[in-house]
Parts: C-alpha cells; sequence; structure tokens
C-alpha cells in the first residue's frame, strides 16, 4: 500500500479536481443561459447567474448592470473575478504545479494548453468571443482534461481525494443549474407542449450532456417534473445530484477502509444523510417543497460535508 498523502497535497489534489469541474460548469451555465435568452423569456436571466452563485457584491464593484455582455465576461474571462473560468482554471494549474510528483505529464501539459489559451484570448465587457463557440472549446477541454487523468492518475489515495472533489462540485453545480431554470422555464399553459417549450428542456438537458440519457429513460416524455426529476434523482446519469453524492459516499468509504484513513468517518455523518435523503425522495414531494427550497438545502447540505473534509483531511475549515 502507498504511504498516506500529505494533507496540503490531497488538499491540492482535491481543489484541482473541483476547480476543474467548476470550469466546466461555468462554461455550461453560461451557454445554457446564453441559448434561453434568445427567446422573450430569457431577456432578463443573467442576474439569475449572479444571484445563484451569491456574487452580487463583486459584480457591482465591477458592472452597473447584469447584462450578457458584463455576465459573460465577469464569468468567463474576468482575471479579477476569483469565481471565472479563467480564475478557476489558474488555480488548478497552481494546484497542478505543487502536484508535480503525483500527476502525469500529460495531466501537467494539458492543463497549461488550456491556461495559456485563456491568457491569449483578448476581452473585456465590451469585447467578447464567440460565446457558443468559447463555451464548447473550453467543456472539451475540460473533458480532455478528465479523460487524461482517468488514464494516468495512480489509483490510491490521491485518486478518492480527486473524485470526492470532482464529485462534490458537480452535485453543486447541477443544483445551480437546474435552480437557474427551473422556474424561469415553467411554460405558460399556450406554450405547453411547444416546439419553444419543448427545445428549451432539450437545450437544458444538453447543457449536462444528458439529453440522450434522458432518451434512454424517458423515450417519449419530456416534461418539467421529469427532467428535473432526471436530473436530481436519477441513480444512472453521472452528473445527477444523487449519482455524484453515491460516488462521493463511496470514495470516501474507500478512504476510512482500503487505505485506513480513519478521519474521515467525520465526513460520512454529512454525505450519509443527503444521500439517504435523495434516495428516499421522489419528484413530486420535491415540487410540493419548492424546487428552490429544496435545492437550496441540497446545497447547503453539500458545503456543510466540504467543510467537513476540509475538518477531516486538510488540517482546518474550508
Amino acid at each position: 500500500m502507498s504511504q498516506p498523502l500529505l494533507a496540503r497535497y490531497a488538499e491540492c489534489i482535491y481543489w484541482m479536481a473541483r476547480y476543474m469541474e467548476r470550469a466546466e460548469n461555468l462554461a455550461r451555465l453560461v451557454e445554457v443561459n446564453e441559448v434561453f435568452a434568445r427567446d422573450h423569456r430569457g431577456n432578463h436571466n443573467w442576474d439569475a447567474i449572479i444571484r445563484l452563485n451569491a456574487d452580487w457584491d463583486a459584480f457591482r464593484k465591477r458592472h452597473d448592470e447584469a447584462t450578457e455582455a458584463n455576465v459573460t465576461y465577469f464569468y468567463l474571462l474576468d482575471p479579477e473575478h476569483p469565481g471565472s473560468v479563467y480564475s478557476t482554471v489558474r488555480m488548478a494549474r497552481e494546484n497542478a504545479r505543487t502536484l508535480r510528483p503525483f500527476i502525469s505529464t500529460e495531466m501537467w501539459t494539458h492543463l497549461n494548453a488550456i491556461y495559456n489559451r485563456l491568457r491569449a484570448v483578448e476581452a473585456g465587457p465590451g469585447r467578447l468571443p464567440n460565446i457558443a463557440d468559447f463555451c464548447k472549446r473550453l467543456k472539451q477541454d475540460c473533458q480532455a482534461h478528465n479523460g487524461i487523468t482517468e488514464g494516468t492518475f495512480y489509483r490510491d489515495q490521491g485518486w478518492a481525494f480527486y473524485q470526492i472533489g470532482k464529485y462534490l462540485e458537480r452535485a453543486d453545480q447541477t443544483t445551480r443549474l437546474i435552480d437557474v431554470k427551473y422556474h424561469a422555464l415553467l411554460p405558460s399553459p399556450s406554450d405547453v407542449g411547444s416546439p419553444l417549450d419543448e427545445s428549451q428542456w432539450n437545450a437544458l438537458l444538453r447543457s449536462v450532456a444528458g439529453y440522450h440519457a434522458y432518451r434512454r429513460a424517458h423515450p417519449h416524455d419530456l416534461s418539467p417534473a421529469k427532467v428535473a426529476s432526471f436530473m436530481i434523482l436519477n441513480g444512472q446519469f453521472p452528473r445527477s445530484v444523487r449519482y455524484c453524492v453515491g460516488e462521493c459516499s463511496r470514495n470516501l468509504a474507500t478512504l476510512i477502509t482500503t487505505f485506513q484513513l480513519p478521519r474521515g468517518i467525520e465526513v460520512t455523518d454529512p454525505i450519509d444523510v443527503l444521500h439517504q435523503r435523495l434516495e428516499e425522495s421522489d419528484i413530486e414531494s420535491i415540487i410540493a417543497f419548492g424546487m428552490h427550497e429544496f435545492l437550496d438545502s441540497v446545497q447547503v447540505e453539500l458545503i456543510e460535508v466540504s467543510r467537513a473534509m476540509a475538518r477531516a483531511y486538510f488540517g482546518g475549515e474550508e
């Protein structure tokens, strides 16, 4: 068995995974918002992204209005905003620099290439690249990173920390994507079943690369409740909240049992409570409770899991 990782290396692996997952999901969030902003209900949707990321104070320091240009620059290419794609990739690269003895040359080289491409983009609030093309390329870069990592990362405890970071971030970002779009897409009675209504739900599924997987589960029915249920509760779709939380639980158990890192027991309570809640929920009870309220409570529980990880393994709070 390999030697236990130093806490600082485990933390770097965990956050490298989170930052790369966050970059991809930010690209997905901006892309899907740009798609929906093309119709009459999307004109005022850009402030929803800021609200769900709790970034109003930071945004107002730089911009007076939540326009498409301001919001997309803020979340994609603003080097002064720590939550932008540019900044998250930069931070992933800095963590990877610390991890040079642990990661493959291919991982390091590809991360450098992504970062250098972002640095080369000349952009500002009034000068942006084509958003659809930018987001598509970024998603491909992040998926290539995932593929290189899958194929080259040694399967010791570092791999478990990577998986926990990736799936915690993915679960959080999936809840945000559903929250930002679910109520905006609830159709008026005249729109139900219309080509516009169906195209919007198609676009939401495609934003998480879930359209074809959804059609495997529901070949003939595309409804708000079924799409939300698929993205929150499906146990086979790798971007659903339930699946991601289950993978966090499984990898945490690996750290505790296989690699004998028992401090993770502190994390098992919040992750198991959330996992059981998702296992026992159905979409009807979630809608009755309130979609936003349910997703907000899941985000709070994910934050507690992240804090417990910091206390247990990284030497402090998140």
